[in-house]
C-alpha cells in the first residue's frame, strides 16, 4: 500500500490570511479576559460558529464576530502576539512563506491613527520573521464598503511603505456591494507603485465579479475567484493570463458559498489550468488551517500527491516571494514527494 505523505511537510506559501482572522482562539479568549471584552457565545463555545454569509443578513453576522475580534486587538503587543503566532502556525503547517492582508484603518482607532497602527502592524511582522525564520509579506487591503477616496489613500500608504515588506494591494468585504470599478484608481495607484494588485472575487458574487476584478481592476491574483468555475470561457483566461486564485475551501463551506467541501469547485479550475493557492481566510472563524485545505483536497476531490505537489508549486509561483525563496521552496516541494 502507498504511503500517505503529511500535508504538513509539504513545502507551500500561503497567499490568503486576514490579519483578525489568523489569530488562536485561545489568544482571543485571553485577550478578551484581559480587556474585560464580553464576547458571544459564537465566539467561546469552541467550535467554529455557525455561518451562513450568502444573504446580506448573514454576512452581517458574519462581519460582527470579526469586529468582536478585531476589539480586543488594543497594544503593540498584542499586535507582535497575533503575527508571530500566525507565523508559528503557518511553520506548523508546512508554509515557508507568508502573505497577509490587512486593513490598517480598522485597527487605527486603538493603535494612535492611521501610519502608527500601519508601523506597529508592519514592525510586528519583521520580528515575526526574524524571530521564526517564516519569509512574511504585507498586502493592504480596501474595504469596499467605504468610500473609493479612503482606498485612494490607502494606496498611496502601501506604496510609501514598499519597502517595509508591503507587496500588494487588495479589495475586501462583500463583493456584492458596490463595483470593482469604482476602486480602479486606487489600484492604479497600487500598480503604478510596483504592487501586485490582489481583489477579492467570485465568492459571494459569481464570474461577473472576477471578471470585473481582471478588466477594472487588472487583478495578478484573484482573493477566491472559485465562481469563475460556472463560465468555461472565464476560466480560458484565467488560465492563458496565468491570474492564480486564492482558493479558500472551508470557508467557502462555511460562509455558505458551497454545501459540502466535495461542492467546491477545486477539479474544475485544477483541469482548466487556472492556477489556485490554497488559503485558510480566517481560521479563528473557520476551524481549519493551511494543511487542513490540502486535506480537503486530497480527501474530497481525490487529489494525489502529485496533485498536491503542483498545488503547492502553484501557490509558490503565485507568490510575491524572492526567486532564491521560490526556488528552496520548490526544490523541498520535489523532495518532500520524491521521498
Amino acid at each position: 500500500m502507498e504511503r500517505v505523505r503529511d500535508v504538513r511537510e509539504l513545502p507551500k506559501a500561503h497567499l490568503h490570511l486576514h490579519f483578525t482572522g489568523s489569530m488562536r482562539p485561545t489568544t482571543l479568549l485571553e485577550l478578551a479576559d484581559k480587556y474585560g471584552v464580553r464576547l458571544p457565545p459564537a465566539l467561546t463555545g469552541g467550535e467554529p460558529p455557525q455561518l451562513r454569509a450568502t444573504d446580506e443578513r448573514g454576512w452581517f453576522r458574519f462581519q460582527r464576530l470579526y469586529d468582536m475580534a478585531r476589539s480586543c486587538l488594543r497594544e503593540p503587543e498584542d499586535i507582535q502576539r497575533l503575527v508571530r503566532e500566525a507565523a508559528e502556525e503557518d511553520l506548523r503547517d508546512g508554509s515557508g512563506w507568508l502573505e497577509i492582508q490587512v486593513d490598517p484603518t480598522s485597527y487605527a482607532p486603538r493603535l494612535g491613527g492611521l501610519i502608527p497602527a500601519l508601523e506597529i502592524i508592519l514592525d510586528a511582522v519583521e520580528s515575526a520573521s526574524r524571530d521564526t525564520g517564516l519569509g512574511i509579506r504585507v498586502l493592504i487591503a480596501a474595504n469596499r464598503m467605504k468610500h473609493p477616496l479612503d482606498a485612494r489613500t490607502l494606496a498611496r500608504l502601501a506604496v510609501r511603505y514598499a519597502d517595509r515588506g508591503i507587496v500588494g494591494f487588495g479589495l475586501s468585504n462583500d463583493e456584492r456591494r458596490g463595483f470593482a470599478r469604482d476602486f480602479d484608481r486606487a489600484f492604479a495607484i497600487a500598480r503604478d507603485g510596483g504592487l501586485l494588485a490582489a481583489p477579492h472575487g467570485g465568492e459571494l458574487s459569481g464570474p461577473a465579479s472576477v471578471r470585473d476584478c481582471l478588466d477594472d481592476l487588472h487583478a495578478g491574483r484573484v482573493g477566491h475567484g472559485v465562481r469563475a468555475a460556472e463560465d468555461p470561457r472565464l476560466l480560458k483566461r484565467l488560465a492563458e493570463r496565468g491570474v492564480t486564485c486564492e482558493v479558500c475551501p472551508a470557508s467557502n463551506v462555511a460562509l455558505g458559498v458551497y454545501e459540502k467541501p466535495e461542492d467546491v469547485p477545486l477539479r474544475t479550475l485544477y483541469d482548466a489550468g487556472v492556477p489556485m493557492a490554497l488559503g485558510a481566510d480566517d481560521p479563528l472563524l473557520f476551524g481549519s488551517r493551511l494543511a487542513a485545505q490540502y486535506e480537503i483536497a486530497r480527501k474530497h476531490h481525490a487529489f494525489a500527491d502529485d496533485d498536491l505537489a503542483e498545488l503547492a508549486r502553484q501557490s509558490v509561483r503565485g507568490s510575491a516571494a524572492p526567486v532564491d525563496v521560490q526556488r528552496k521552496l520548490l526544490s523541498g516541494i520535489e523532495e518532500w514527494l520524491s521521498g
